[in-house]
């Protein structure tokens, strides 16, 4: 069979940049602190004062030197890190979410095709922009100079007729990178790439691949798509297509995600694996969706959650609330109620995890806007 014959039709027209800020939190702390600039510098609670718990919102350059990454569990990284060096700060979601929005700003200046995936990083669709210029390239460069000249800030961006390969470019050279992939380019590019740099990957599923012998690109482009689907099921049929440089996926703006819904969701690279570090997050995220409802004097009657494992197994599950609440402990105790039905899916790995509020008492509210971090 024609490893090629059950894939789309590539479309090749599209102009999409993914911007990226690096190390977002931790650049946001360091502009106000700039004495911890060479210090290992961790946003999320301190394990030392909080019982051994915690994980890593994200951290600096200097701490990842040091092997420390975002979602690692924070008393991991006090092992890791020289004590001399090690700084831990709490996160400020107030003062991110006000950055995030200056420069989300910029990003709508530009094109109203805008799709923020977190507080630090989305996508833009610039086939059809709003300003005098044709160039994806220079449009990316003008919008990376102008948030480091009116924020202060670094960020990374790919440019490429996909967001896959978009994602792909941002995460190459960073810190402060340039990426672009032509269509010409990009099977090449990514024949040259190890599948651990392929997003959705994860720690799972690259296992299962090595053992299939395909470690880069080039191994899983010549892997035949119905191997790959028969192993992998629907998992395996994007993967194939990623490998040639397909992904028909729309830039999703804004505006289509109206919803009446306060949510936070994550994607964890790498994959969570235990229950501790699985609720330390849903409990992170109901402490700050009180705040997002009781800034907009809501009170919310159902909870909902989301999983989804290394082999995009997806599971959303809901509950009503017995009393409409705008309690960061009602949402929790809900919220890890749902988990607990969940818990089969930490054997391949938690690639994502999210937790929405809805069904608010005020009905005249309208849409609220998706939050991550």
């Amino acid at each position: 069979m024609n490893k090629d014959n059950l894939l789309p039709q590539n479309d090749i027209h599209r102009r999409i940049i993914h911007l990226d800020m690096d190390a977002f939190y931790a650049s946001v702390e360091m502009q106000e602190h700039p004495e911890w600039k060479n210090k290992a510098l961790i946003v999320g609670q301190d394990p030392r004062r909080n019982g051994g718990h915690g994980v890593v919102a994200t951290c600096n350059y200097v701490a990842r030197q040091y092997g420390v990454h975002s979602a690692m569990a924070a008393i991991q990284a006090v092992h890791l890190v020289p004590k001399e060096l090690l700084v831990f700060t709490k996160p400020r979601f107030e003062k991110y979410r006000a950055v995030s929005a200056k420069i989300h700003a910029f990003m709508h200046e530009i094109t109203d095709q805008v799709e923020s995936v977190a507080l630090d990083e989305a996508y833009l669709d610039v086939t059809h922009p709003k300003v005098n210029q044709e160039s994806a390239v220079q449009i990316a460069l003008d919008l990376q100079k102008r948030i480091k000249q009116e924020v202060g800030l670094n960020s990374s961006f790919g440019v490429s007729y996909n967001k896959f390969l978009a994602k792909m470019g941002s995460e190459y050279a960073k810190p402060f990178g340039r990426t672009v992939i032509l269509p010409s380019e990009a099977q090449s590019f990514l024949a040259r790439q190890k599948i651990e740099k392929f997003p959705g990957i994860g720690p799972k599923t690259q296992e299962e691949l090595h053992k299939m012998g395909v470690y880069t690109g080039a191994d899983l482009q010549k892997a035949e798509v119905i191997t790959l689907l028969q192993k992998f099921k629907k998992q395996g049929y994007v993967l194939a297509q990623h490998a040639r440089g397909i992904d028909l996926n729309p830039v999703v703006t804004d505006s289509e995600t109206n919803r009446k819904s306060i949510g936070m969701e994550r994607t964890y690279e790498p994959a969570i694996y235990t229950e501790d570090e699985a609720l330390t997050n849903l409990r992170n995220y109901c402490n700050h969706l009180e705040e997002e409802v009781k800034r907009r004097n809501f009170k919310a009657g159902t909870i909902v959650i989301k999983v989804r494992n290394n082999n995009f197994d997806t599971v959303t599950k809901r509950k009503k609330l017995k009393y409409p609440s705008d309690s960061r402990f009602d949402f929790y105790d809900v919220a890890r109620d749902l988990f607990e039905r969940t818990t089969s899916f930490l054997d391949d790995g938690i690639r994502l995890l999210g937790v929405t509020v809805t069904d608010f008492e005020q009905k005249k509210y309208q849409s609220i806007s998706l939050f991550d971090y």
